[in-house]
């Protein structure tokens, strides 16, 4: 059966699977919920009743959720060659878990009930990440409903716990499991655009800053007899902003081209106009271009941090909340080339490639020595109230895929 016709007739069996997907909330701890244990089984058994043989669960160990565990799924499609010598296999990656629904009263429909509306669905992760989730299923049920062998040996990977850092899903198994090789082929269906025209290949560094800086607190009118750590805080503040003409290579991939150094968070200080703060707290949210090593990146903060201490006379420690940096995947890697070829097959585009400044999963698999790509067709709906998706555009990449596998 050709593709057009087979996804013609499995529509609403798309829809259902979004449905029953919506309505098990998989909610992480962090979050308020008990994780993804029960959408995992019903996923799984779903899978199983429409003919899916190998299926393999990986549970990490979680004493916070009632399950005890946070599920991941593992489904092979043998290739044509044997899986012991393929050098090839192709993973598609999506993850089973949601963000909570946020101010219920912004939602127009029940965020845990997908309700379709002109070809539209509605509810809390039927893009992020059911979409891609979906799509990678129903590509492969295409190649087992029609017999058809992929060139290499596809697995698709439906994870726990990408939402909070995934140290519970894909960190989890690389550490705990040996599912994947570096030859590995990784496309991740969980970012991309209206269009379905960038691949994403590469991220920013990520570098977050809590600084907290100690002086002397004394009254308004006598400086001269404390330490102001508000005003050592502002010092360092603009220093570090100024980071960036020291960090200051530019690159195409991405936007903006530049490293960025900016302040976020403040800590309250001090209840009154008054006083000079003895205690200032504040954070640099840093995104850095992947030539650049976060090594060098702390080494110029401490030397600033250094500086401001001796000029104010004050203390300052800091700490990174988080520190993440990955090399960039090849626009000449396979996986890229195979996806591009495939983009530019089923939706006549030639695609471009970009690097973003947010953080995915493919940093984990990259820091393996994994080439990952992220891509899909969507409207960037993830975390919004009344999040949608478009049927057409899980068809789409479904069949995006199976060109993808045919490869």
């Amino acid at each position: 059966m050709d593709k057009n016709t087979f996804f013609d007739n499995h529509k609403s069996d798309i829809i259902e699977l979004e449905k029953l997907l919506t309505s098990i909330p998989a909610i992480a701890p962090e979050g308020g919920g008990d994780g993804e244990a029960l959408k995992c089984g019903a996923l799984e058994k779903w899978l199983k009743e429409n003919g899916f043989e190998n299926v393999q669960r990986f549970e990490a160990p979680d004493s916070r959720v009632s399950a005890g565990v946070r599920p991941s799924l593992v489904v092979t499609i043998p290739g044509s060659i044997p899986e012991e010598q393929d050098n090839g296999r192709v993973w598609v990656m999506a993850h089973l878990d949601v963000v909570p629904t946020g101010d219920i009263t912004l939602w127009k429909t029940n965020p845990f009930e997908c309700v379709e509306k002109d070809g539209v669905l509605y509810g809390r992760g039927v893009e992020d990440n059911q979409q891609g989730l979906v799509s990678s299923v129903f590509a492969a049920l295409y190649l087992l409903k029609n017999g058809i062998k992929p060139a290499h040996t596809v697995k698709l990977l439906f994870a726990a716990d990408e939402e909070n850092g995934s140290n519970y899903g894909i960190i989890w198994l690389i550490n705990n499991t040996k599912l994947f090789r570096k030859s590995d082929l990784v496309l991740i269906p969980d970012g991309g655009d209206p269009q379905g025209s960038t691949i994403e290949i590469a991220e920013k560094n990520l570098l977050w800053l809590q600084v907290h800086v100690m002086g002397k607190q004394t009254h308004g009118s006598r400086p001269d007899s404390g330490a102001n750590a508000c005003l050592a805080a502002a010092d360092l503040t603009l220093r570090l902003h100024n980071l960036e003409k020291i960090f200051n290579k530019k690159d195409s991939l991405f936007e903006p081209d530049y490293s960025t150094f900016q302040p976020t968070k403040r800590a309250k200080n001090v209840d009154s106009i008054n006083i000079i703060p003895g205690e200032d707290t504040f954070c640099m949210d840093c995104r850095i271009l992947p030539c650049y090593k976060l090594s060098d990146v702390i080494d110029k903060v401490d030397e600033q941090c250094r500086e401001v201490e001796k000029i104010h006379d004050v203390k300052i420690e800091y700490t990174c909340p988080q520190k993440s940096e990955s090399p960039a995947t090849s626009k000449d890697a396979p996986v890229a080339k195979k996806l591009a070829d495939a983009i530019k097959a089923v939706h006549g585009i030639n695609p471009r490639f970009i690097g973003i400044g947010g953080g995915t999963v493919g940093a984990e698999l990259r820091r393996e020595g994994i080439d990952a790509v992220v891509w899909s067709t969507l409207d960037d709906q993830a975390h919004q109230p009344n999040e949608y998706c478009k049927v057409e555009n899980i068809i789409k990449d479904a069949m995006t895929l199976v060109e993808v596998f045919s490869r």
